[in-house]
């Protein structure tokens, strides 16, 4: 996710090495170097118990309230939604409140994964980055109001040069985690694969492990991973219980990886992301969280907004059937 659209610094060979040399590993790959397969299930599917959550952005051009998202992702069959924090702002603005719309998510059975914000928490100006932590603080306020228990942590303000030292934005990351484990919302490291900072899993995998906290965990997505350089194999270095929401999505393979924008994102299905890579490598190494539908293509928005949604949900299960069903087969 990222709102607008540079390759960003490496790190260190002795740097990469202690990335894989820790916990953060994946517990689930045997001596042998394979992964461990995860239990049938009655009807001999593998069950990785993966939650399926709207995005906001998704919809965002069909400009419904959030209370009326809500209800639409209860009525296509969504188990989670991931909210904008602008659209929660919004909502008050308008004399909403959060307790009435915490209700309507309880009432709809419907869970908030995560939400999305914009705070400048990483940036080395004193003045924004104290501005960014202030509205991650009341960002997250809103966010346990409503009952959620995790956010975005994205380079915002970081995305064009000049390259940040990953050790500063490592101890960025532990006092804006401090701040989470505080007020029961945990703030989730994003990559932005155009970005000058923080644009690749391995560089994710740097600050989780330089911050030195338990509750480290990043928030990653199948469009940024390629848009970043990424290989969809450096997953396998995760363990699945540091990763909570997964952004799914789909790409063409025109315009070319370094060219290619958010606006460019198609439902799963419709692209050439290697999904069914992507889907087992987050089952084997133990993902059990939400797989969220983030798409920005602008010719969604002349869809009626619930078959986008309809379409979106079928499009990330039918992924996970292919991947999953036809390998236990």
């Amino acid at each position: 996710m990222h709102p607008m659209e540079t390759s960003s610094g490496t790190l260190s060979r002795r740097g990469f090495l202690g990335v894989v040399g820790t916990a953060l590993i994946a517990p689930h790959v045997s001596l042998a170097g394979r992964a461990t397969q995860p239990a049938r299930s009655a009807t001999g599917d593998a069950s990785p118990g993966f939650r399926f959550c709207l995005n906001t952005a998704t919809i965002r051009s069909h400009k419904l309230p959030l209370p009326d998202e809500i209800d639409l992702a209860a009525r296509v069959g969504y188990d989670g939604i991931e909210p904008w924090t602008r659209e929660i702002e919004e909502f008050l603005q308008q004399g909403g409140k959060l307790a009435d719309l915490r209700k309507r998510l309880q009432d709809a059975n419907v869970r908030v994964e995560s939400a999305i914000g914009f705070p400048t928490w990483m940036v080395d100006d004193d003045a924004q980055r104290a501005r960014g932590f202030d509205q991650m603080k009341r960002e997250m306020e809103w966010i346990a109001e409503l009952g959620g228990n995790r956010i975005a942590a994205p380079p915002a303000g970081a995305y064009n040069p000049p390259v940040l030292d990953l050790k500063r934005v490592a101890e960025r990351y532990a006092q804006l985690l401090e701040i989470g484990q505080s007020m029961g919302v945990t703030p989730q490291l994003e990559i932005w694969g155009g970005s000058a900072n923080l644009s690749r899993l391995s560089e994710a995998a740097f600050v989780l492990v330089e911050c030195g906290h338990p509750d480290a965990c990043a928030l990653f997505d199948v469009f940024h991973i390629y848009r970043g350089g990424s290989r969809p194999e450096g997953l396998r270095v995760f363990n699945g219980a540091a990763l909570h929401v997964f952004h799914m999505n789909d790409y063409p393979g025109d315009p070319p990886r370094e060219k290619i924008r958010d606006s460019d994102r198609v439902f799963p299905g419709e692209g050439v992301a290697p999904l069914t890579q992507i889907l087992r490598v987050l089952r084997d190494i133990g993902f059990h969280g939400a797989l969220s539908l983030e798409l920005f293509n602008p010719q969604y928005a002349k869809v009626e907004v619930e078959t986008v949604a309809r379409r979106g949900l079928e499009s990330v299960r039918e992924a996970v059937k292919k991947a999953l069903s036809a390998e236990m087969g």
